[in-house]
């Protein structure tokens, strides 16, 4: 549409300016006439960039024009829902006119029975750049200075108290993101410098005021798909560097086993041509690169390591759809009913309904588990010494005096098991377990919610294995070069090694492994270990 073409952006609106806080020197992430990408609400989650309102004229104008026909077709005694009538099943139910203005906080009111861990704070600002970047589309007949507040929240770290139970993914988020509504609106708690705080306090303390939500204001702010498109933005990012780390364990793993290189040729990849597998073992062939085969060894490394370019390949190329899905649902008009104030019509329909959401999160933990899966398999061989090549049992790196009192990575490898296991397990789809609510008005949901909350389980487990794969298969390619110091280790595996080590020193003697491991976790879910990859890919 027209307003997608525009490019001007300006600085932040007056309240947010008035506020700046400590990323107030980082180039502003503009919203509004425009797309966002993933990357941008994963700066925006990350605190790495803070958001402003584009000041484009055509843009500004619209948003207005959408919130002044409102009110001009409720004058004129039209019925819109949720505006004038009550919600859900109750449309049928027409709201006098006294109390049109009472209704949106009434909605956020009674939707307030989340239940479960609350987001974390980055999950939060992902759910809210996603709630204003879909009403800054145009659609949904708020003012501007609604969205001005949104971005107060992501600016000033004003960050609610979002529950993550409670949603069926269609009417939208509305429980969870009721609790965004309440603190616009002055009420519950949040979030603010590290402490829990009373909303209605912080806005005073920024000299701000909690808004008196406007007429279909409430339905727009929560009747959407905010809170899973916020989190896939996030599981997209944790994916997409688990792709690239399950690539670089494999080619490291290739070295400590005394494996093949040759299994990962262009040429393999060029006669099956799935473009995410062939990009899997372009880069494990890039790791490899200076690695000869030695005659004499096992002509077929086993399947977790020959096919591995094939396993995370899957990965890969759904990341390219899941994009295209969570993109486009991330910019969308996705409430009801939607205001078009070119054409002056109301329009109710169904976009809150999150089934692409559903969908690509069902299949992006799929892939995901395979690689948990994928990982656990090559630390087993690394492990056993009837597969290992030569290497001690249990990757022990104890003097021949004490090796019998020394276990090294046996535990480690029953608990990245459970986690496999478990993330195994978490692959149930969620978007096939529809249940009729709500008078049976929401009679098919999509779930979407609990898929992506599935998802970030998943990848959380996940993380937890390719840790610990990571420490095992460094630990290993010492070993190797022990038994051998001329085994070649080309330089992007050397650095990882030494980055790992950093961290995780060489394990002789028998230690308790936790911190080490909850560290490494903590940087492969930021996405932060690879030094020489920063996501952004191409999927």
């Amino acid at each position: 549409m027209a307003e997608h073409d525009l490019s001007d952006a300006r600085d932040a609106g007056a309240s947010v300016n008035a506020h700046a806080d400590a990323n107030a020197n980082m180039a502003a992430i503009m919203i509004g006439a425009r797309k966002l990408t993933i990357e941008e609400v994963v700066a925006i989650a990350q605190h790495r960039a803070p958001v402003a309102l584009s000041t484009d004229p055509a843009w500004r104008a619209r948003i207005q024009r959408g919130a002044d026909f409102l009110r001009r077709h409720l004058a004129a005694g039209a019925t819109v829902y949720g505006v004038n009538t009550g919600y859900g099943d109750a449309c049928v139910v027409d709201v006098p006119t006294e109390l049109i203005e009472a209704l949106p906080l009434q909605l956020t009111r009674y939707h307030g029975c989340g239940m479960g861990q609350h987001l974390d704070d980055a999950q939060t600002l992902a759910v809210i750049a996603a709630r204003l970047n879909s009403l800054a589309y145009g659609f949904s007949g708020v003012r501007p200075v609604l969205l001005e507040r949104l971005a107060d929240l992501i600016n000033h770290r004003v960050l609610p108290r979002i529950p993550a139970e409670g949603s069926v993914g269609a009417s939208g988020d509305l429980t969870p993101l009721s609790y965004v509504a309440a603190a616009l609106a002055g009420e519950r708690d949040v979030k603010f410098e590290g402490a829990l705080r009373d909303v209605h306090d912080v806005w005073a303390e920024l000299g701000l005021a909690p808004l008196t939500l406007a007429p279909k204001e409430g339905l727009a702010l929560m009747n959407g798909t905010a809170v899973m498109t916020g989190l896939a933005c996030l599981a997209f990012a944790r994916a997409d560097h688990l792709t690239r780390l399950a690539a670089r364990l494999t080619a490291l793993s290739t070295v400590a086993l005394d494996g093949r290189a040759a299994h990962f040729d262009a040429t393999l990849f060029e006669v099956k041509p799935h473009a995410g597998q062939a990009e899997a073992a372009g880069w494990i062939r890039d790791d490899l690169a200076g690695r000869d085969d030695t005659p004499g060894h096992r002509l077929q490394d086993r399947y977790s390591i020959r096919c591995a370019p094939h396993v995370i390949g899957v990965a890969r190329d759904a990341l390219t759809w899941v994009r295209r899905d969570v993109e486009n649902e991330l910019n969308s008009a996705n409430d009801n009913p939607l205001i078009d104030p070119d054409n002056e019509r109301v329009l109710h329909g169904g976009n809150f309904y999150g089934g692409h959401i559903a969908f690509a999160m069902d299949a992006l933990k799929v892939a995901v588990a395979n690689l948990a899966d994928l990982m656990d398999r090559q630390f087993a061989l690394l492990v056993d010494v009837n597969f290992n090549n030569g290497l001690p049992r249990n990757l022990s790196g104890a003097a021949p005096a004490r090796a019998a009192i020394n276990h090294g990575f046996k535990a480690v490898q029953i608990s990245s098991s459970a986690w496999t296991a478990e993330a195994l397990k978490n692959t149930m789809p969620a978007s096939v377990f529809s249940r009729s609510t709500e008078s049976h008005n929401q009679d098919k949901v999509s779930m979407g919610t609990i898929a992506a909350r599935d998802c970030l389980r998943v990848l959380e487990l996940t993380e937890q294995v390719a840790a610990a794969h990571t420490l095992a298969t460094v630990q290993a390619a010492r070993l190797r070069l022990r038994i051998d110091s001329a085994t070649p280790v080309p330089a992007p595996l050397q650095r990882f090694i030494d980055n790992v080590s950093t961290g995780s020193p060489f394990v002789d003697e028998d230690r308790a492994l936790e911190s080490e491991l909850r560290a490494l976790t903590a940087r492969i879910a930021a996405c932060d270990l690879l030094d020489d990859y920063r996501g952004g890919s191409n999927a």
